[in-house]
């Protein structure tokens, strides 16, 4: 099947078209924006100039600036308890995104299976059809936290199955997997000899006291598992589009082959930017304030979303979305409702998959104004609606 074909069998984002109905209307709080509200810390800009001011303005090499590859080792040394060679098992992409059909590219054949636990962030399934592979959504549950069981994973490998592809904490439902969790999953990876993509972008973003893991640290973990991260989240950054990997030489060796045909390189001074962001202490500083208010937001929603009687709802641990349930209505029909009568965007969980259905998407990175006023609204909607 030829891309343009496989670009016709990738459905059109639900998100996407709710934002553009969105537009016609005014007075519009949106939760739907999957973006940090703050800007990025007044510090990384300055560092972004300087590199404009010290000529950082040409091709870097296509595996990324190396002192931002340096940093990275660093930091997953420091934080993640990972050994990384900055030579060979790291690559600067444009954004988290990217790096996503980079990697699938360098091991996916057509018809080859990629487990996704559902529901999940759109890129993934999209990812996945574009290089000629198939999705298979393996189901995760409210009740559990949206925590997927590795006896479901089990279940759903075939001989055609060649990675599990994991998001903790997780873009939409705000799950953080445990250490118990991961080792779980591991243990199916290894039995299957399965590659593990685990997507770490909202790593920082954790509450509760909740810790994150990354599985490539386990031991066992560290050849088969392929990390993708970015700075968006973390620093504010969405814009910027930087992101990375981290992976097994030869993977790496592939991915860049194909960076330097599709994109050559992430910019330059932003990726300079990044480098010394990840050295600085003020960054560590602006990130927790953003979690700190991240966490007083989440608590806010989860409050409020509890007393509608018509949601079921699990306290999310991570990132910064919250998935109520609505049984028995159409997610999309009801999104598009709320936001005719009562101008507040959310997103239909059924975007992000068969088993986001009957779900929706509530982003808190926005400020708690426009929160209460949001959440104002879908009282009174619910409240006729009842």
């Amino acid at each position: 099947m030829a891309i343009p074909d496989r670009l016709d069998r990738i459905p059109e984002s639900g998100i996407r078209r709710l934002f553009e109905l969105a537009g016609r209307y005014k007075d519009v709080v949106s939760l739907g924006i999957g973006e940090p509200d703050f800007d990025t810390p007044q510090h990384i800009k300055e560092y972004a100039k300087e590199g404009l001011d010290k000529g950082m303005t040409h091709y870097t090499p296509n595996n990324g600036l190396k002192m931002l590859r340096d940093a990275i080792a660093v930091k997953l040394k420091k934080e993640n308890g990972i050994e990384a060679d900055p030579d060979k098992n790291i690559i600067v992409t444009i954004g988290g995104n990217q790096a996503f059909l980079l990697v699938l590219s360098t091991f996916l054949n057509p018809g080859d299976e990629v487990l996704l636990p559902s529901p999940y962030f759109v890129t993934y399934g999209a990812a996945v059809t574009l290089v000629g592979g198939r999705a298979v959504e393996v189901e995760t549950r409210l009740e559990n936290g949206f925590r997927v069981d590795a006896e479901d994973l089990r279940k759903a490998v075939t001989k055609k199955t060649r990675c599990i592809i994991i998001n903790s904490p997780n873009n939409p439902t705000g799950a953080v997997l445990t250490k118990k969790d991961l080792g779980a999953i591991a243990e199916v990876a290894v039995e299957n000899d399965l590659k593990v993509i685990t997507d770490e972008v909202y790593e920082k973003l954790v509450y509760d006291g909740a810790k994150h893991v990354s599985i490539a640290s386990l031991n066992g973990m560290s050849d088969r598992t392929i990390i993708v991260n970015s700075f968006s989240k973390t620093y504010a950054m969405t814009g910027w589009r930087l992101g990375y990997a981290v992976a097994d030489e030869a993977t790496v060796a592939r991915m860049t082959k194909f960076q330097m045909f599709l994109a050559t390189c992430p910019v330059s001074f932003g990726q300079y930017a990044a480098a010394k962001a990840l050295q600085d202490p003020r960054s560590r500083e602006a990130t927790e304030r953003m979690r700190s208010e991240y966490e007083s937001r989440r608590d806010y929603i989860y409050r409020k979303l509890k007393k509608i009687k018509a949601f079921t709802v699990a306290k999310p641990q991570g990132a910064f979305y919250i998935f109520p349930r609505i049984d028995g209505k159409d997610d999309s029909a009801f999104s598009e409702k709320l936001l005719v009568e009562e101008k507040v965007v959310v997103v239909p969980g059924s975007a992000f998959g068969r088993y986001g259905v009957h779900h929706l998407r509530l982003c808190y990175a926005t400020s708690m104004k426009n929160l209460e006023v949001a959440m104002n609204r879908v009282e009174s909607f619910m409240c006729r609606s009842a």
